[in-house]
């Protein structure tokens, strides 16, 4: 064990120096008033890379009963844990009912530790939370009393606010010690998007649909990718979820399934204009990656990114043959969905009739220029709801729709969820009442 607590102290002081810590404590003891505590892999805390005050006077006396030790322990394994499976910050109530929060600490693999935050109560002490915390401690022998003492003594923070501090401590610690991200972003990406396709499998389950291969989805695809339209995320995730509906717990049917639709939209790209030499060695590494791959997720997040390279090649080769009459008009919409706009006034962007650009949107895309524009009014609408504490109303504003009623069932129908159930499951502390 000894020697496990010295290797993750040198390599969490290789990436975080003192000097460094002090100035990260600083500017975020500065924002938030809250302490930090950097732990090893092993959970233990790292001399030197700590707030002086660390430890609430509540920890320390929970910390005096061994048994109650070892469970701190262990919950702060089982956080980072999950920070790191999840590439993203883990916000829980520990074992004593407090409130905590770990950011994973990585760089490119090597998982080096983790920062805590928090150790507060969401709200001010009271019996409710006093009785759940003699709950969590059944057995052990604690004093109600000097419990419910210790307690009121713990910082009160919202949990909205809490959301924002970590947020601002995770950039800060990756930024300040120059940390590289991209194994964090890429699990970050992986949860997002295994999420989404979760919600996806239970809405067609509810639907009752029939486990059928989605092929309408695959060929509105092939039309987003001839077309080099950037915005085709939800729709791959909705083809991905599809698939795997079809073919569930099925990893060596999905890879058949994936290598067989990149090569028709390999095929698709070349049709484009993309360069067929680039293509065709792309497309050999296409096939070696899936074959490597072992897990879903995995699977799942690479042929996204797959997909984009694609599209990036076709864009790169920009044929006007193929996006001249349309592509005028995917700009404007681009550039003003956010606005009022008509159908004369998409058509005359692209100098089509609304017969014409209402033929070519059906022929090209599968799907109409209102409902486009709707697509992307919603994931502007997403974007805002799991990243700023704006009202509903004020999100059907600034996304470009005009009525309240209507952008409610847009929103269902595109994703699944009310505007308000889609902020309570991606941004929760925004869904939490302020505090005064």
């Amino acid at each position: 064990m000894t020697e496990n607590k010295t290797i993750d102290v040198c390599k969490i002081s290789s990436f975080i120096r003192r000097d460094l810590f002090d100035s990260i404590h600083e500017r975020f003891r500065r924002h938030y008033g809250l302490s930090i505590e950097t732990i090893g892999t092993d959970g233990r805390r790292i001399p030197g890379l700590c707030s002086d005050s660390c430890e609430p006077t509540f920890c320390s006396y929970i910390r005096k009963n061994p048994a109650a030790r070892k469970r701190c322990l262990q919950e702060r394994l089982r956080s980072l844990h999950m920070a790191f499976e999840t590439g993203q910050s883990y916000t829980a109530l520990c074992h004593a009912g407090i409130l905590f929060s770990c950011i994973p600490i990585m760089h490119r693999e090597t998982p080096l530790g983790g920062m805590l935050t928090g150790k507060c109560l969401s709200e001010p002490f009271n019996e409710t939370i006093g009785q759940d915390m003699l709950k969590r401690l059944a057995g052990l022998r604690f004093s109600a009393e000097r419990l419910f003492e210790e307690a009121r003594s713990l910082p009160i923070t919202s949990g909205r606010l809490l959301h924002e501090a970590v947020e601002f401590l995770f950039i800060l610690v990756y930024e300040t010690a120059k940390l590289d991200p991209h194994v964090i972003e890429w699990r970050q990406r992986q949860t997002a998007q295994q999420a989404h396709i979760g919600e996806l499998i239970q809405e067609h389950k509810q639907a009752g649909l029939e486990q059928g291969y989605p092929f309408e989805l695959e060929k509105r695809l092939i039309a987003k990718v001839q077309l080099a339209d950037k915005s085709a995320d939800d729709l791959l995730n909705t083809l991905l979820a599809g698939i795997l509906f079809h073919s569930p717990g099925q990893v060596n049917i999905l890879k058949i399934r994936l290598t067989e639709l990149l090569g028709i939209l390999s095929r698709a790209a070349a049709e484009a204009g993309a360069d067929a030499e680039t293509l065709l060695e792309k497309n050999a590494s296409y096939i070696s990656k899936v074959i490597s791959l072992q897990s879903q997720e995995e699977i799942c997040l690479w042929f996204s990114v797959a997909v984009r390279e694609l599209i990036d090649c076709v864009s790169a080769a920009k044929k006007p043959s193929r996006l001249e009459r349309l592509q005028p008009a995917l700009e404007f919409l681009q550039q003003h969905f956010r606005e009022r706009i008509t159908l004369e006034q998409i058509a005359r962007s692209a100098h089509l009739s609304v017969s014409r650009l209402c033929h070519l949107f059906q022929e090209r895309l599968q799907t109409t220029a209102v409902a486009y524009l709707n697509e992307l009014r919603i994931n502007w609408a997403k974007r805002l709801l799991s990243t700023t504490e704006k009202t509903c109303l004020e999100i059907c504003y600034e996304s470009g729709f005009e009525n309240l009623s209507y952008f409610n069932r847009t929103f269902k129908k595109l994703t699944g969820l009310t505007p308000s159930q889609f902020r309570k499951q991606y941004h929760p502390a925004a869904s939490m009442p302020a505090r005064a």
